[in-house]
Parts: structure tokens; C-alpha cells; sequence
């Protein structure tokens, strides 16, 4: 699919790029793909229930939906939601709080996030400022509500155990929780339509209004930068197979772009689409992305799916759907036998066979756990085979092979051509 030239900064409303991400964070849930906003839907539902400012709610909301941004590993998902009170749950936190701290639009969330798993009397010992301790326990209060209710979402009986889950909730004022904060859940959780607010088809209903709601909040270029460079972070972190693999092949991407003479605006979008390009990883179990040997059928199939996942998430963001191509197409390949849309390489515009070469080249050069980064010849003689093959756009390789010191530099800094 080609698509014509951007000339114009890029910009993006927060709201869709929040909701949007929070879809990728619910992503690490792998079958349950709700959890950050039920959440959220829950903390604004108490903030409703007290009277808080419109702001205020939303601005809960929007914490609910992306609490767990330092979670992306499906293992610590499983501990999260499973135990009450996991011993390494801070690890997160703590994570998140790193990630939030320096991206202005949402720095107002970093401390809450850094607190979210921390008890009330923690909190009070320590002297945590009284609006990031309020709005972090009740945070904290909700999340462990839908830990307790996620075996009850699937088989439709959650209604049958909110008293349950309410009293366990209860038994934990003044330590756990704030007094004042499990009094307001249990004033606002006694009417079903709390609960029914949790359904598949109420959250979507949920998030359009809360969509409609908010402002406007137009973000900068250099602002989406950043966020897009936090979420493939998030990525990265997933599997030491896959560290700083975004990063590297955003760079390779735009290195591709200058040298073959595409705008700067679109050098820009190409480069965010590399830092986001595998977001759909999140959904990959961490034993796949961390298996040394040759996937299975299954586990390949699985794999495969991840492109799709990205695609998924970014469409949703006014001004990424050009984006949102490129990313989803960078497994396509030129003769039409790529994943996960098997596009017609005709059919495939440059920024989509500039992401796939910087792909694969960022992941030859790059060091694994199991190998060491190959060496400029051996990438090269890599990637001279599979444009051979017809697996990769021979045009966009050029430029490489033309200077490969430039380009090993692009895909891994540090590393000299040898």
C-alpha cells in the first residue's frame, strides 16, 4: 500500500494516545485484556461518588488506565493479579516512576505510580504528600478489587462475589488502605451497576464518553518522541533477547529515510514508527520471546501475531494511520510471503521496506543473550542473502551496504564496522 508524502509536523491528541497505549499495556494480560481500565473505570467512580472536580476524576481515570506502564512481563502480570500482596510488586512501580518522572504531560502521575502498591500506614510513616498518597492508595485499593474479581469476569458470576470481595477489602482499613478511601468503595460499590461498569461491552461504552469528556491536549513532535521512546522501553524490557531493540532500529529507520531523500516530517514519523513497531510484543508470552531454540508451529504462530497487535493499537490514534501501516508492515516482504497481511510487495510503500530491512539488520548487529552482535561482514553477507532470496527491498539495502559503518553505527552505537 503506498502512501503519499508528509510535509507537516506531526502532532496527536493525549487522550487517544493514552487510551490508545493503555490498550497496549492490557495487551501483557495476554486472554485478559482489561485490566488497567477497569481500574481506572473503578477509581472515577469513587472520585464521582465523593464529588471531585471533573478534572480530578479524569485525571484518576487516565492514572487507572496506565498504573502498570513499568509491567511487561507476563510473569509479573501473573503475580500481580494473583496474589494480593506480591513481595516484588515495588519493582513496577518503581519502574513506572522512572519512566513517568521526565515526560512532562504526565509527570503528575509519576509519584502515584511510584506509590501505587505501597500500604496506607507505609505511607503515612514515610510522610508521602497527601494528595499523591490519596490518589496512589486508592489506586492501590482498586487495583487488588480487580485482582480478587478476575476469576469471576470469565464465567459471569462476579455479581455473586462482591460481598466477598467488598469485606476483604474492608478487613484491611488502616493498614492496607486508607479509612476514608475503603468507606468511599464500599458506599460506591454497593449498586450492581458499580460491577456491571466492569462488563467487555460497558468499559468500551466507558471509555467513548470518558473520550468525550476530556479536552483536547495537543502534543509536540518532540513530545511524542519521547512518549513513543518510553513505550519501547516497555517493550524492550520485556525479553534480554529483545533490549534496546526498538531504539535501535528507530534510528536505523531514519538513517534509511535522510539517505534516500524523505522529508524531514517524514523521517520523524518513521523514526516513532520504529520506536513502536513492536508494541504487539506485549501480548507474546515471556516464554516465547525468551525461547534460545526454534519456535514451534504454536509459539510461531503466536509470534506472528504481534504485528497485527501493533497495527491494532495504533490505528486507534488520530494522525498515526500512515504510521500504523508502516509499523503493522515491517514482516511483509517484497514477494508477498511476509506476516501477518502477506501484502504484495508492489503494494508496499518505502517507510514499510525501510522498517523491514532496519529490522532485520538491527537484530543481526545487534548482541543477544545466546550470541554476540555479528560483525559489519557478516551483516552483510546476511542481508545480501536474503535480498537474493527476495525477503528484503534491495533499493533500502543499497544504502547500507553502501556505508556500512554509518549504518552499524545507526543500529548500535558503539560498535564499530569490522
Amino acid at each position: 500500500m503506498t502512501t503519499g508524502p508528509a510535509n507537516s509536523a506531526l502532532s496527536a491528541d493525549l487522550r487517544y494516545v493514552i487510551y490508545a497505549l493503555s490498550d497496549a499495556l492490557d495487551l501483557v494480560g495476554i486472554d485478559d485484556l482489561a485490566h488497567g481500565k477497569r481500574v481506572g473505570i473503578m477509581a472515577a467512580e469513587c472520585a464521582r461518588w465523593q464529588g471531585l472536580d471533573p478534572e480530578e476524576v479524569l485525571f484518576l481515570f487516565d492514572f487507572g488506565l496506565l498504573h502498570d506502564i513499568g509491567v511487561s512481563s507476563t510473569v509479573t502480570h501473573g503475580h500481580l493479579v494473583s496474589e494480593f500482596d506480591w513481595e516484588s510488586s515495588q519493582l513496577h512501580c518503581e519502574t513506572g516512576y522512572l519512566l513517568l518522572r521526565d515526560f512532562a504531560p504526565l509527570a503528575d502521575m509519576a509519584l502515584p505510580v511510584r506509590f501505587h502498591h505501597t500500604h496506607w500506614d507505609a505511607l503515612l510513616a514515610q510522610g508521602v504528600d497527601a494528595q499523591v498518597a490519596r490518589r496512589a492508595n486508592l489506586i492501590y485499593l482498586v487495583d487488588r478489587v480487580d485482582a480478587l474479581a478476575a476469576p469471576h469476569y470469565a464465567d459471569g458470576s462476579l455479581l455473586m462475589q462482591t460481598e466477598r470481595i467488598r469485606a476483604e477489602i474492608a478487613a484491611r482499613a488502616g493498614t492496607y488502605f486508607s479509612p476514608e478511601l475503603v468507606t468511599l468503595f464500599l458506599e460506591t460499590s454497593r449498586s450492581e451497576s458499580f460491577w456491571l461498569n466492569l462488563e467487555p461491552r460497558s468499559i468500551q461504552s466507558y471509555l467513548n464518553d470518558m473520550r468525550a469528556r476530556g479536552r483536547t491536549q495537543r502534543v509536540t513532535l518532540a513530545e511524542l518522541k519521547q512518549l513513543a521512546t518510553i513505550f519501547s522501553r516497555i517493550v524492550d524490557a520485556k525479553s534480554p533477547f529483545t533490549a534496546e531493540h526498538s531504539l535501535g532500529v528507530a534510528r536505523l529507520a531514519r538513517f534509511f529515510g535522510e539517505r534516500l531523500g524523505l522529508p524531514p516530517a517524514r523521517c520523524d514519523q518513521l523514526e516513532i514508527a520504529g520506536l513502536l513497531h513492536d508494541i504487539g510484543k506485549l501480548r507474546v508470552p515471556d516464554e516465547i520471546l525468551d525461547k534460545p531454540a526454534k519456535l514451534d508451529e504454536r509459539e510461531r504462530k503466536m509470534m506472528n501475531a504481534h504485528s497485527f497487535e501493533t497495527y491494532q493499537i495504533l490505528r486507534l490514534i488520530p494522525g498515526f494511520e500512515e504510521i500504523a501501516l508502516w509499523a503493522a508492515y515491517h514482516h511483509e516482504q517484497p514477494g508477498g510471503d511476509g506476516y501477518p497481511f502477506r501484502i504484495d510487495g508492489g503494494r508496499l510503500c518505502l517507510e514499510a521496506r525501510i522498517l523491514r530491512v532496519a529490522d532485520i539488520f538491527q537484530a543481526m548487529a545487534q548482541d543477544r543473550p545466546y550470541r554476540a552482535g555479528l560483525p559489519a561482514a557478516a551483516v552483510r553477507e546476511f542481508m545480501e542473502e536474503m535480498r537474493s532470496q527476495g525477503r528484503v527491498d534491495g533499493e533500502v539495502l543499497a544504502v547500507a551496504l553502501a556505508d556500512m559503518p554509518a549504518a552499524m553505527a545507526a543500529a548500535r552505537p558503539g560498535v564499530a564496522a569490522h
